[in-house]
């Protein structure tokens, strides 16, 4: 279920209702790990945008549509979600997928390995 924490600028969701955001085609997965991380394994389809770049590569974000964030446990996503907002980025536009990227793969959600998507 979506929750909203009070004085967060994003909303908090699990890799069930991202994976379903996602298949609705509205939705860009953005995995901000490390890239050792992402080349064990990540969301099929991500994009890749480690969280330290997220302000200097904000121009390669869509400018429409939900932009779902997603490391490994909540947090770094959760920052990048975050730095979105500061940049202008509508709130309702922006999720943190709270449980990671270990949780998506071990539910059996589409994943990728190596540098593709």
């Amino acid at each position: 279920m979506v929750k909203i924490n009070p004085g967060e600028p994003y909303s908090r969701i699990s890799s069930e209702e991202a994976y379903e955001m996602q298949s609705n085609g509205d939705s860009l997965v953005i995995d901000v790990r490390n890239e050792d991380e992402y080349e064990g394994g990540h969301v099929k389809d991500a994009k890749w945008i480690p969280v330290d770049e997220i302000v200097q590569r904000v121009d390669e974000l869509p400018k429409s549509g939900n932009l779902l964030f997603i490391c490994a446990v909540g947090a770094r996503s959760g920052l990048a979600a975050e730095y979105a907002s500061s940049l202008g980025i509508e709130s309702e536009r922006l999720f943190n997928i709270e449980d990671g990227t270990p949780t998506w793969i071990n539910k059996g959600l589409p994943s990728s390995i190596g540098k593709n998507k």
